[in-house]
């Protein structure tokens, strides 16, 4: 779908369908769902029902291509009506989960692994991060021998998202282990697709500040042995698609976060507007009311460069070279910081205008102000992007 054939009827129609979601499906049981630690499964299933797993993918895989801009207008909106940050990644993770696949994947690896995750049938999960490398890539240990017709995975991954339940599971793995004793690097990373009921795959609930109805697992391979028609493109490959990756997820995080940085605002509008103090409403004083500016402010600014940096996204995948680049990849980044510094100071704000109402569980700002630190730093932390983007601007 071209972006230019996206009408403002199309975005209306889908952020009024989000806000629906939202409402009458999610915010009832929600705070259920946080202290349960994960949301039904069926879940999946309502979200492809309405189309929304399939988004940007082929459609000879059940997919709908769709832009940037109608994608964000979808995150923003169930962000803004407070569709919790821990059921938005762990409900769109094949978002993260998918994209290797479908470009580096061979043709029979696409059909078993994508149709099911698109039609809500089956979860997709990201495997990278381990307990000693962070946001380092490059110094990943899990490795993958190859023993015949199968790579035998050991190993430790940690911070997964729908890590408990996923039924497939995009593992960055070591392949080449040739030169075991010297310095770990980039070189022999490769990509491998694991079965979520693997045979000595184990999987461990984490507890976190924020994203509490996400099901977040450490995971360990203990010689899990998988078909090597499970490799994901060709071995070595696999650091180049995992930066690739970084640049779509951190993209929708920019856009969650705007959406969420929304929502703070409007509740504590809302809050001002109807909270008397000294017989007066708190938007009445210049202070509440500066605030609300200040949180305006920084919104605005999110918007326009999350729209700027979409469009460009968009081109490059209609075909227009010259609108990706490293250049664009440091805006991708910066924007990301932008994006959750925006979310991050309206989180404060909404608590702080709510008062002791912003400091119980149930107000939008609470839970808000405790997601907030994740967004810094997944996919990337503020630091890492920081110097990704300077390296990239040649600076």
């Amino acid at each position: 779908m071209d972006p230019t054939d996206i009408s403002d009827q199309d975005i209306a129609l889908i952020e009024d369908a989000a806000r629906q979601f939202v409402r009458t499906e999610v915010a009832p049981h929600l705070e259920a769902w946080e202290e349960a630690g994960q949301f039904p499964r069926s879940l999946y299933q309502r979200a492809a029902d309405m189309g929304w797993l399939a988004m940007g993918y082929p459609e000879e895989f059940g997919g709908t291509p769709s832009p940037w801009k109608l994608r964000n207008a979808l995150t923003i909106a169930m962000a803004r009506t407070g569709g919790s940050g821990g059921l938005m990644a762990s409900l769109f993770s094949h978002n993260i989960g998918l994209p290797p696949v479908v470009r580096h994947g061979s043709v029979a690896l696409q059909r078993e692994v994508i149709p099911d995750v698109l039609a809500g049938q089956k979860i997709a999960a990201l495997a990278i991060t381990e307990p000693g490398g962070g946001t380092d890539v490059s110094a990943l240990k899990t490795t993958a021998q190859r023993d015949g017709d199968d790579y035998v995975v050991n190993g430790e991954k940690v911070f997964i998202t729908s890590g408990t339940r996923a039924d497939w599971y995009t593992v960055a793995v070591r392949t080449d282990l040739k030169n075991k004793g010297q310095k770990l690097g980039a070189g022999g990373i490769s990509m491998l697709m694991v079965p979520g009921d693997a045979v000595g795959l184990s999987r461990s609930p984490l507890k976190k500040m924020g994203w509490l109805c996400s099901d977040t697992a450490q995971l360990r391979f203990d010689g899990v042995r998988v078909p090597a028609r499970y490799l994901v493109g060709n071995e070595g490959d696999g650091f180049k698609m995992i930066l690739t990756n970084f640049n779509g997820e951190r993209l929708s995080m920019a856009a969650m976060a705007l959406g969420f940085s929304e929502c703070c605002y409007d509740e504590a509008l809302s809050w001002a507007q109807q909270r008397k103090t000294f017989g007066t409403a708190l938007v009445d004083h210049q202070v509440i009311r500066h605030k609300l500016m200040d949180m305006k402010m920084r919104i605005e600014s999110t918007r326009a460069w999350l729209n700027a940096v979409a469009a460009r996204a968009d081109a490059g995948d209609r075909g227009d070279k010259a609108a990706k680049g490293a250049e664009w990849v440091a805006q991708v980044c910066l924007l990301k910081n932008h994006a959750t510094q925006t979310m991050q100071f309206c989180a404060d704000q909404g608590v702080q205008i709510l008062g002791g109402m912003g400091f119980m569980r149930g107000t939008h700002c609470e839970r808000i102000y405790r997601e907030v630190k994740v967004m810094t730093i997944g996919g990337g932390t503020e630091e890492i992007m920081k110097e990704l983007a300077s390296r990239q601007l040649g600076v």
